[in-house]
């Protein structure tokens, strides 16, 4: 593992030190040299004149242990970075876009005003962009609003509040049971807990800069990597231990590129737009970064495979029959593309985990260990991060429940529950990867190019802009 300190950001888990937006008149020129410099990349990138993202490489198979830069297999899993690249811009990333604006996985019940477990909130948010927008009671699905009625399989009670006075028999053979108030082990909320829950627009909310900055901002990522998530030598940390890191890493390099993505350029014209030295200097420039973002969106995306059958079955109801019968359609499009089932059959293989017979013991640390990180975004001092914050681990949480809470394939189809919530999270996650996938492809060699052009003060006041 690289000795370079864990990659800085704010967005949806906590932002430490942000890099704040000058307002000050009397700086006018590092901000217009800031201004010119992001003005020669995206002119530099436009032009298509340097060389792609991604070079030809052979591909190897599971196991390959030389991993060159942004090519060749990702490291711990069984897909290359080429492939990757291919398979989310031709089929998930397009549909993944459409998926998260229906009703079903627009909006997300969180509880957002949760009291630290672990030291007072000291936060501030500076921007208004910081705050979230509540929906209104007419505004969210009706069906949201009923209580869940879970089937077991010898259940005949309606569910969803359907007026069908009983179910088809043919359910007790079926992976999908209905959406069901069960917890998640992986996370420290009670999902079951619907006080203080709201319901939020993620399409009013998006994931972007907010200003959240200062020592509680930088304080939550110090203790999700310190406390519960260490960097490692890797020659002497488990592949458990290791892939915990990994997904952490992986998220935490997303967050940065998505404010990256969506970054204050100027407060006092509300303009806004892509910060591609920022890109470059808390992602781009580290390589292992890169490598755990493909890593997490691999993995997530196990997680989806293996839950084919009870994603496909599950009812997307919301009360629109047209928006409902879309969003059943699009599912079974991510679920059964065949470029995605040829190109990637097996993204991760999380069946070498947890062998030996310390196996049931390390996943219970492992575990208790990521509902620490789960309970650390209740420390988060800014509305929109612990938002999009509790979102994404939540996502995380529930891709970990598919892949090691259920023993086996064969006992996934009797055994896997999930709540709506958790399903809602985990696509909205996987949505949040593969947008921070396909930028970082799109910009990468491009951006590292011209960043080389440039004298070291010249980007460094590109950033304080």
């Amino acid at each position: 593992m690289s000795s370079e300190p864990a990659p800085v950001a704010n967005g949806a888990a906590a932002g430490a030190g942000e890099v704040k937006p000058r307002r000050s008149r009397g700086r006018w020129w590092y901000a217009a040299a800031g201004a010119v410099l992001v003005a020669l990349l995206a002119v530099a990138l436009s032009s298509g004149s340097f060389p792609g993202f991604y070079s030809p490489s052979s591909r190897g198979g599971c196991g390959c242990s030389s991993v060159r830069k942004y090519t060749g297999m990702v490291e711990d899993c069984c897909c290359d970075f080429e492939t990757v690249d291919a398979i989310n811009e031709e089929v998930l990333h397009p549909i993944l876009q459409d998926l998260v604006k229906l009703p079903f996985f627009r909006y997300f019940k969180v509880k957002l005003w949760c009291d630290c477990p672990f030291w007072p909130d000291d936060g501030m948010c500076r921007l208004r962009d910081c705050s979230i927008c509540e929906c209104p009671d007419n505004e969210f699905p009706e069906q949201f609003k009923k209580p869940y009625n879970g089937l077991s399989p010898d259940s005949m009670i309606c569910q969803e509040g359907k007026p069908q006075a009983a179910v088809d028999k043919t359910l007790d053979s079926r992976v999908f049971k209905g959406w069901v108030e069960t917890d998640n082990p992986w996370t420290n909320d009670d999902e079951t807990d619907n006080a203080e829950m709201t319901y939020v627009n993620l399409q009013l909310n998006p994931e972007r800069y907010t200003g959240y900055t200062g020592d509680s901002a930088r304080r939550i990522w110090d203790s999700i990597y310190k406390e519960n998530c260490p960097k490692y030598p890797s020659e002497d940390m488990c592949q458990e231990k290791k892939a915990l890191y990994k997904l952490i890493s992986g998220l935490h390099s997303s967050i940065s590129v998505h404010i990256a993505y969506d970054y204050l350029l100027d407060e006092s014209t509300n303009l806004w737009g892509h910060n591609l030295p920022l890109l470059y200097d808390r992602v781009l420039k580290y390589p292992e970064r890169v490598q755990n973002l493909y890593f997490t969106y691999l993995f997530v995306l196990r997680a989806v495979t293996k839950a084919t059958d009870y994603l496909e079955q599950a009812e997307y109801n919301t009360g629109n029959p047209e928006d409902d019968l879309k969003t059943q359609s699009l599912v079974k499009q991510l679920l059964y593309n065949p470029k995605l089932r040829t190109a990637c059959p097996l993204p991760f293989d999380e069946a070498k985990l947890w062998q030996g017979e310390n196996g049931p013991e390390l996943k219970l640390e492992i575990q208790k260990q990521f509902r620490n990180i789960s309970a650390i975004m209740d420390c988060v001092g800014c509305e929109k991060c612990r938002l999009w914050g509790k979102l994404q681990v939540l996502g995380l949480g529930t891709a970990l429940k598919i892949l090691f809470s259920v023993d086996g394939e064969s006992h996934l189809n009797q055994q896997l529950q999930l709540q709506r919530n958790e399903v809602i999270a985990l696509f909205n996650l996987w949505n949040r990867l593969s947008e921070s996938v396909k930028f970082v492809h799109e910009k990468g060699s491009s951006i590292e190019e011209v960043i080389k052009q440039q004298s070291p003060s010249t980007v460094q006041r590109a950033l304080q802009s």
